[in-house]
């Protein structure tokens, strides 16, 4: 699955943005504040609001008033453009989904004022609503993944549909829906989408055992994350020890060793010492490079990774080789969300990869290099573009006003 396009409103810092053009590798860089961290949140949002409902995940974010937009009054409002890549790419429809979110009158109350479901037939059709609610009520087509096999003549039936209540999500409601691709694919984004919050410490502690499939979120599973990789993608395992042994100097082996009480210790071997290291004993950087690699390896890549500065404890000439991990990651069908304050991992992206945020009277906006005249110009001259921007040709995106 890839989004295209992400529009938003009322949403904190975001009054009204449109983002569109979203690549399979998108960094956001801009001041502190401007609103980076939130927009990673509202993936964040949605995916609680799936999993419970929107009036929880609005509690979880201090309620309707510190959610909604200040000196605003109107819905929230979130709309995604993607397309189904798992199954023929480029040549699936475009899929858009709006979600609307407002009070009921009179009370503080979340609901679901809106919630529409559309595919667009071929490149120029008009777009056909396969679910449209409202409150709680509405249509859904109830025949939808006869639409994958004849779109050009695909007949619906439709049916009423109420859902327990008005702050439940209708795609989560209508359990039919997995019959059909598109929205699986959908659901699976906001079920497994993946925020990195990696905290050196929790790497670095001895695990219980057990088999941990993917890298959580802080990392604290490490251990036993690389023992599943090691027993069962040996030949992955090898690519990525072979990775860090170029980027680390001296490290020429990592094991994950079950103890005699039942943990896991991760150890590291320096060339130049007879027994190795335990992980705490590791310099930061070093772990933290070996599990990115380990994350940016996964045979199996999260729909949407989201990672706030991945520069964190590393050296810079490292930077440019982290990007193109991102990058492959990406392209292998994990698409990939990234705010940094680094130029040096700046001057490893394309222009059509780069977004920058501009906070202007408490609202922020978003522009994309590529579609700055002379940020553009200068980067097909040869210019980098970490360069440029602490040249001030990002306007906006400094802490300092240019």
């Amino acid at each position: 699955m890839k989004i295209e396009q992400l529009t938003i409103r009322n949403f904190k810092v975001y009054k009204d943005v449109e983002i569109r053009n979203l690549s399979n590798m998108c960094v956001f860089l801009g001041a502190n504040g401007s609103g980076k961290s939130t927009l990673f949140d509202v993936f964040g949002f949605l995916s609680d609001a799936l999993r419970e409902n929107i009036r929880t995940a609005i509690a979880k974010r201090g309620g309707i008033t510190e959610l909604r937009s200040r000196d605003s009054s109107g819905p929230i409002e979130i709309i995604i453009k993607f397309r189904n890549t798992e199954t023929g790419g480029e040549k699936q429809p475009l899929v858009t989904y709006e979600l609307s979110i407002d009070v009921k009158p009179g009370t503080t109350i979340p609901i679901v004022k809106k919630e529409i479901l559309k595919y667009r037939r071929g490149q120029t059709g008009k777009p056909y609503n396969f679910l449209d609610f409202k409150e709680g009520e509405g249509t859904a087509i109830t025949n939808e993944e006869k639409f994958e096999t004849d779109k050009q003549n695909f007949v619906e039936t439709r049916e009423n549909q109420k859902l327990d209540s008005p702050d439940i999500l209708a795609i989560k409601g209508l359990g039919q829906f997995q019959r059909f691709k598109a929205i699986s694919s959908f659901r699976r984004l906001l079920e497994n989408w993946y925020v990195s919050n990696f905290q050196i410490q929790a790497a670095q502690i001895v695990s219980d055992t057990g088999i941990s499939e993917h890298l959580s979120t802080t990392g604290n599973n490490l251990a036993q994350y690389t023992k599943f990789i090691f027993e069962n993608y040996p030949d992955e395992f090898n690519k990525i020890l072979l990775k860090l042994q170029q980027r680390i100097p001296g490290i020429n082996s990592v094991k994950a060793e079950e103890t005699s009480d039942g943990r896991i210790v991760l150890q590291f071997k320096d060339g130049s010492f007879k027994d190795p290291f335990i992980s705490r004993y590791v310099s930061d950087g070093t772990i933290k490079m070996f599990a990115y690699l380990m994350l940016l390896n996964d045979p199996k890549p999260h729909p949407l990774l989201c990672v706030e500065e991945p520069e964190n404890y590393l050296h810079p000439e490292l930077l440019a080789e982290l990007a193109e991990e991102f990058r492959e990651y990406a392209n292998r069908g994990g698409q990939v969300f990234i705010s940094t304050h680094s130029p040096d991992f700046l001057n490893a992206l394309e222009t059509g990869e780069v977004f920058w945020l501009q906070k202007k009277e408490g609202y922020t906006s978003v522009i994309r290099a590529s579609d700055d005249a002379a940020v553009k110009k200068l980067a097909q001259a040869g210019d980098k573009l970490g360069f440029l921007w602490l040249q001030g040709y990002f306007t906006g995106s400094s802490p300092k006003t240019k």
